[in-house]
């Protein structure tokens, strides 16, 4: 039966390829947009995670409050022990300390006059270590523009457009300007060893990264910093294991009141992302649904007219002896053949773009250049496993739902009418 039907469908391309050039479009648009908002989502968070969240973070309960004010005064004290015990309690986990802070940058002449100033963001981070794997998470190494990362105390990393709008280059000696954690003037001589380009023009425009010691004295933070980050091994966000983990860890200080008692976040517990990871859950879905009844509609008038075009065929089937139930069903099973042919070539269509997407991605640092939020440059598409099989939903729905319709009209015409029409 199969057999017969698939020799029909590709023999009379009169009532098949319409409908397989229409599903194998829709397919094709699933997959690709699927696995391009997925991949897009998912470098957000992932930059999200890598620069600023991490999979979790300890702060102070005060600090958690104020955080976007960057309250180093409410820092995290005696953080080498607590780091300690977080490795021994959760070592599937990797713990890095964190210092972020702001103030400005002077640029020196040979005598000592101002030349240039300018507002930095800072960012300490644990690179002299050189067990941290700061430097391969946040990409430090492949974005360097000029220089080299620093290899000693004082040296300092810019940002390549801050260091260009400053004439700075590798070697010149700059100045820091801000306050320490306890509220006085904060100054320190650094030297450029390199400048550096994220694609990010929030960080790029100001960004100024250095050893967490530098970042230590500089600020009086001795044994303290604002932020501990955790990244799980593997470097794929688990909400099922942070939440596990950041239950544990707050459980035990659920009863101190003070507020520079340490607290743990997960990823969506920061920035509004748990309603965004929600959004995205729920416009994938919104989104295979809305093309799975607009295909349903392109195809059910596609089967009225193929239907329509087909009566005199059913007339001779029903003079045949063949019953309108047999008609109805053969109707469902050319639907399930075609919906199948044109999603298995839409799924390679979707799948063999998005992996196009994967690698190159869409540029568009040319609309971030006055954006000051933290975003990638380049757009990517995503492959995951489920766009193997996320085209047949509205493929093969799609067409056996509009066939099931318009084959209605089968029940309701008369033999006697058929025959009517054949003229016999």
């Amino acid at each position: 039966m199969i057999r017969f039907l698939l020799k029909g469908i590709l023999r009379d391309k009169s009532r098949s390829f319409l409908p397989i050039v229409i599903i194998t479009i829709g397919v094709s648009l699933t997959v690709l947009l699927s696995g391009y908002m997925k991949g897009v989502m998912g470098d957000l968070i992932d930059q999200s995670a890598r620069f600023d969240t991490g999979h979790l973070k300890v702060m102070t309960r005060a600090y958690n409050i104020n955080k976007d004010q960057l309250p180093n005064d409410l820092a995290l004290l005696d953080v080498n022990e607590l780091v300690q015990s977080l490795s021994a309690t959760f070592p599937d986990v990797q713990w890095v300390k964190r210092i972020k802070f702001g103030g400005i940058l002077d640029v020196p002449d040979a005598q000592g006059q101002t030349t240039g100033q300018g507002p930095a963001t800072g960012m300490a981070l644990e690179i002299l270590s050189g067990r941290s794997g700061e430097l391969e998470r946040l990409n430090i190494l492949s974005s360097m523009v000029t220089g080299a990362v620093p290899k000693k105390p004082g040296e300092v990393i810019v940002g390549h457009d801050f260091a260009e709008k400053l004439k700075l280059k590798v070697g010149d000696e700059i100045t820091y300007f801000g306050s320490t954690m306890n509220g006085s003037m904060a100054f320190k001589n650094f030297s450029i060893c390199g400048t550096i380009r994220f694609g990010t023009a929030a960080m790029d425009r100001g960004a100024l990264i250095i050893d967490i010691a530098d970042a230590q004295e500089m600020l009086d933070m001795e044994n303290g910093v604002g932020e501990v980050l955790g990244f799980l091994n593997g470097g794929v966000y688990s909400d099922e294991r942070a939440t596990i983990i950041s239950e544990q860890f707050n459980a035990d200080f659920v009863n101190n009141t003070d507020e520079f008692a340490p607290i743990m976040l997960r990823l969506k517990d920061q920035n509004g992302l748990s309603d965004y990871l929600d959004y995205v859950d729920m416009f994938s879905g919104l989104f295979v649904a809305i093309f799975v009844m607009a295909m349903s509609v392109v195809l059910w008038n596609t089967g009225l007219l193929g239907g329509l075009r087909r009566y005199k065929e059913f007339g001779i089937r029903l003079a045949l002896g063949e019953s309108k139930g047999q008609i109805y069903r053969s109707l469902i099973y050319e639907a399930f053949l075609i919906g199948a042919i044109g999603s298995v070539v839409g799924t390679i269509i979707g799948v063999s773009v998005t992996l196009y997407l994967q690698v190159y991605g869409i540029d568009i640092s040319g609309a971030l250049s006055n954006s000051s939020m933290m975003m990638p440059s380049v757009l990517r598409a995503k492959f995951t496993i489920n766009l193997l099989y996320i085209g047949f939903i509205p493929g093969l729905f799609a067409m056996m739902l509009g066939n099931m319709l318009s084959g209605i009209g089968v029940y309701k015409r008369e033999t006697a009418t058929l025959f009517k029409e054949l003229e016999v």
